[in-house]
């Protein structure tokens, strides 16, 4: 059944596919589809406009048109078919590689490069696993950490990773553009809830996918009722560092 009702409206023009709009709807309305926000289904729409403020090209607004009703059932069934095909395309791995395994390792001195003579950077890397997604909120590693929230390209694209921003922090990898966010935001109001953490730095690239980054991080600790400092760094694709953006939490 169809009426004449408020629903969100998405630009494709302005839209550059950052995706925080998806991050905002609990409903799963919007996805990201070819590097543009989509409107799944309109029953799954509220027209309530929570996403309206997370866009930062003023892509979205609310409209009225004829559209289907809203269905909080739909949704709920939809959300559960999306949550169960995720986890058929990633299954728990039956080995015992590192990322499914709590580890925790002791610092490692700096070592001579034999082949140059010079002195190698030791890892920074104090524990696994470290992908968002397989983190337990109470893993010990948690405890009055400082965290690093650290988009995946970013190890790749800037060099001294591990020297700069890596050492002292715990750290958590994962993407915002092909991960799915709500289950991030909700990894991370439970590890608020659980650990007593102390800072949050977020490193990200300045492509626009990234930027749900710091908001996905930032709206989980908000649920969490938690008010922690937090940093955002932003690279350049060629690794230098752009800008750092500070937040009272």
């Amino acid at each position: 059944m169809s009426s004449t009702r408020k629903i969100i409206e998405i630009n494709e023009e302005r839209c550059d596919g950052c995706g925080q709009c998806a991050v905002a709807c609990a409903e799963g309305a919007i996805e990201i589809v070819n590097g543009k926000a989509k409107l799944v289904s309109d029953v799954y729409c509220d027209g309530l406009g929570a996403c309206l403020g997370e866009c930062p090209q003023g892509a979205l607004r609310i409209i009225e048109r004829e559209a289907g009703e809203f269905d909080p059932a739909a949704v709920e069934q939809y959300l559960e078919e999306r949550k169960k095909a995720r986890e058929a395309q990633h299954p728990a791995p039956a080995c015992g590689c590192p990322s499914t395994m709590i580890r925790i390792m002791a610092p490692k001195p700096a070592g001579a490069d034999l082949s140059s003579g010079s002195q190698r950077i030791p890892s920074a890397l104090t524990h696994w696993p470290v992908q968002i997604r397989l983190v337990p909120a109470k893993a010990p590693f948690l405890k009055g950490a400082h965290l690093l929230v650290a988009a995946d390209c970013t190890p790749v694209a800037y060099p001294d990773f591990h020297r700069d921003f890596l050492k002292d922090r715990v750290v958590l990898l994962g993407c915002p553009k092909f991960d799915h966010a709500p289950e991030y935001i909700k990894r991370f109001e439970e590890i608020f809830r659980e650990a007593d953490i102390q800072s949050v730095t977020v490193l990200d690239m300045e492509v626009p996918c990234c930027s749900a980054l710091p908001v996905i991080v930032k709206r989980g600790m908000d649920a969490a009722g938690k008010k922690v400092p937090l940093e955002e760094i932003v690279l350049g694709v060629g690794g230098e560092i752009l800008r750092k953006n500070l937040s009272a939490g």
